[in-house]
C-alpha cells in the first residue's frame, strides 16, 4: 500500500511537470506567431529573409555546442539525489558549467569570427546577411550556458525554472527584435535585421538571470541537507563526470542533428521525384510547401504535451532507476503512455476530419489538405516516439534512440523515392513515407523498453481512446454537415462538442480509471467530480 502511494505521488509529480512544460511551449508559440506578425511588418519579406539567412547557423551553432548535455545533466543529477548525494549533484553541475562556458566561448567566437568566411565562400549567398550573423554570436554563449542550469534544475524534477525562462526568453527576445528592427530600420534592411537578430541573446540572457535566480532560491532551500550530507559518497574525478556527460549527450545531440538531416534528405529528393510523377516545378514546389510548411507544423504542436511528457520522464525513470525500483518504472510507464494514447489518438482523428477545414482557414490553402490527412496518423505515432525516447534517455540508453531513428531514417528515404514518384499518391507518398519514418522509430524504441523493463503497450489502453474518438469524430462530421454556411465557426462548434463527447465516451468505456484520474495534477479532481455526476466513478 505503501509504495503504491509512493508510485502515485512519483506520478502525479512527473505529471505536473509535463502540464507545467506544456503551457509554457503553448504560450511561446503564441508569443512567437505574434513576433513574426509584427516583425513582416516591419521588415518585409526580404528582411525576414535576411534575418533567416543567419539563423540555420546559430541553431547548427548551438546544437553541436550545447545539445544533449541537459539531458546528460538531468539524468546524472537526478541519480545523484536518488542516492541523497547532494554534494556530488552539485559537483556535476558544477563541472557542466564549467565545461558549457568553454563551448559557449568558442562557438560564439567562431560565429561571430566566421561570419565574413562564410560570406565570401558563398555559404550564405546575400552579403547583406552579415549583420544578422555577428548579432546572433551572444545568444550562442548564453544558450550553451543556460542549458547546464536548465539540465540540473530538470534533474532535480522542478519544471517550473525550464518553463519560466522559456517564456522570459521569448517575451524580452520579441520585444527587443521588434525594437531593434525598428530602430535601425532607417539604416536600411541590413542593420535591421542585424537589430532583429539581437533579440536573441537578449532574450537568452534574460532567460538565464532568470534560472540563476531559481538556482540561487533552490539552492537556499536545500542548503542543510547540501551541509550536512552524513553519507560519504566517492568524489569522481573532473574528467570522469566529463567523459560520462559527453557519452551520454553526444547521442542526444545526434538525434538534434537527425532532424535537418532528415529535412534536407527530404529538400533533395521529394520535389525531384514529384516532377518524376508528372508534376511541373512550380506545383512540385508548391506541394512540397504543403508538406513542409503546413502539414508538419501541425503536427508538432498536436505533440506539444508529449514532448513535455518526454523531458519530464528523463529524470523521473533515472531516479527509478537508481533505486532499482522496477515497480516505479512500470507504473511511470503505464501513466505516460495512457496520457499519451489519451491525448494523441483524438487529434489524429480530429485533424483528419477537419484537415480541409483547418488548411483552408489557417493557410488558405484547400489544397494542402491530403497532406495533412495523411499526416494526421503519424501523430499518435509521433507521441509514442517522444515518450519513448525520454524513456529509454531515463534508462541511460541514450544510444539507442539515435540508431532508431537511423534505421527509420533509412526507411524513409527509400519510401519517398518510391511512393512520392507514382502520379496516384505524389505529395501523400512523400507524407506517408514521413508516416512510416515516425512509426518504425516509435516501435524500434517499445521494442527495447520491453527489452529493459518487460513493459508493453497495453491493447486496451490504445483501444479505449480510438473508439471514444471514433464517436467524437462521428460527432464533428455531423456539426460540420449541419453547418455548412458557418464558415470558420463551425470549427469552433465542432470543437466545442467534440471535447465533452471523447471525455464523457472514454470514462464511459473505463479509458480512466479513477486511480489514472486522481494522479492527474490540476485537472484531474474536475474530472472525477464529472465522473460522479454521471454515475461512472463511485
Amino acid at each position: 500500500m505503501e509504495q503504491k502511494t509512493e508510485n502515485k505521488t512519483n506520478n502525479h509529480k512527473f505529471l505536473k511537470g509535463t502540464l507545467i512544460l506544456t503551457i509554457s511551449s503553448i504560450v511561446v508559440k503564441v508569443i512567437g506567431s505574434l513576433n513574426w506578425i509584427i516583425l513582416s511588418r516591419v521588415m518585409g519579406g526580404e528582411g525576414i529573409g535576411l534575418y533567416q539567412m543567419g539563423f540555420p547557423i546559430y541553431l547548427m551553432a548551438i546544437t553541436v555546442s550545447s545539445a544533449g548535455i541537459p539531458v546528460a545533466i538531468s539524468i546524472i543529477t537526478a541519480e545523484k539525489l536518488a542516492q541523497k548525494d547532494f554534494l556530488g549533484a552539485q559537483r556535476v553541475f558544477h563541472i557542466s558549467l564549467r565545461l558549457l562556458l568553454v563551448t559557449g566561448l568558442v562557438f560564439s567566437g567562431s560565429l561571430l569570427f566566421g561570419a565574413g568566411w562564410l560570406i565570401d565562400n558563398h555559404l550564405i549567398r546575400d552579403g547583406l546577411a552579415y549583420y544578422s550573423i555577428i548579432a546572433l554570436a551572444p545568444a550562442v554563449f548564453f544558450v550553451t550556458f543556460l542549458s547546464s542550469f536548465r539540465g540540473y534544475l530538470q534533474g532535480w524534477q522542478i519544471m517550473t525554472p525550464t518553463a519560466a525562462s522559456e517564456i522570459v526568453e521569448q517575451l524580452t527576445r520579441v520585444v527587443t527584435m521588434i525594437f531593434f528592427a525598428s530602430m535601425f530600420m532607417p539604416r536600411g534592411l541590413a542593420y535591421a535585421a542585424g537589430g532583429a537578430s539581437m533579440g536573441a541573446g537578449v532574450g537568452a540572457f534574460c532567460g538565464l538571470v532568470v534560472l540563476c535566480w531559481f538556482y540561487a532560491r533552490l539552492k537556499k532551500q536545500f542548503h542543510n541537507e547540501i551541509s550536512n550530507q552524513k553519507v560519504e559518497f566517492a568524489k569522481e574525478s573532473a574528467w570522469d563526470v566529463i567523459k560520462r556527460l559527453v557519452k551520454l549527450a553526444l547521442p542526444v545531440s545526434m538525434s538534434s542533428l537527425m532532424l535537418p538531416v532528415v529535412a534536407n534528405l527530404d529538400l533533395l529528393i521529394v520535389p525531384a521525384r514529384l516532377e518524376v510523377a508528372g508534376f511541373n516545378v512550380s506545383e512540385a514546389t508548391e506541394m512540397f510547401g504543403y508538406l513542409t510548411g503546413m502539414a508538419v507544423p501541425l503536427i508538432n504542436l498536436s505533440t506539444i504535451l508529449t514532448a513535455s511528457l518526454a523531458i519530464s520522464l528523463v529524470p523521473a525513470i533515472s531516479e527509478s532507476r537508481v533505486m532499482k525500483d522496477q515497480a516505479g518504472i512500470k507504473a511511470k510507464l503505464k501513466t505516460a503512455f495512457s496520457v499519451t494514447s489519451i491525448i494523441t489518438i483524438p487529434c489524429t482523428i480530429g485533424l483528419f476530419i477537419l484537415a480541409e477545414k483547418i488548411a483552408a482557414m489557417i493557410y488558405n490553402a484547400p489544397n494542402a489538405a491530403p497532406a495533412i490527412q495523411t499526416m494526421s496518423t503519424a501523430i499518435f505515432m509521433l507521441g509514442l516516439h517522444q515518450v519513448s525516447t525520454g524513456i529509454l534517455q531515463g534508462l541511460g540508453k541514450t544510444t539507442i534512440p539515435v540508431i532508431n531513428m537511423i534505421i527509420a531514417a533509412t526507411t524513409k528515404v527509400v519510401l519517398s523515392w518510391v511512393l512520392t514518384a507514382i502520379p496516384t499518391l505524389g505529395i501523400k507518398g512523400a507524407a506517408w513515407a514521413t508516416v512510416s519514418d515516425i512509426g518504425v522509430a516509435a516501435i524500434l524504441n517499445l521494442f527495447f523498453i520491453y527489452k529493459y523493463t518487460g513493459f508493453s503497450l497495453s491493447i486496451g489502453g490504445v483501444l479505449k481512446p480510438f473508439l471514444a474518438s471514433l464517436a467524437m469524430g462521428a460527432a464533428v462530421w455531423g456539426v460540420l454537415a449541419i453547418t455548412p454556411s458557418w464558415g470558420a465557426w463551425n470549427i469552433l462548434a465542432s470543437l466545442i462538442v467534440a471535447v465533452p463527447i471523447y471525455g464523457i465516451c472514454l470514462i464511459a468505456l473505463g479509458g480512466l480509471h479513477r486511480e489514472e484520474a486522481e494522479e492527474l495534477p490540476f485537472i484531474g479532481h474536475r474530472i472525477l467530480s464529472l465522473g460522479k455526476k454521471l454515475g461512472f466513478y463511485k
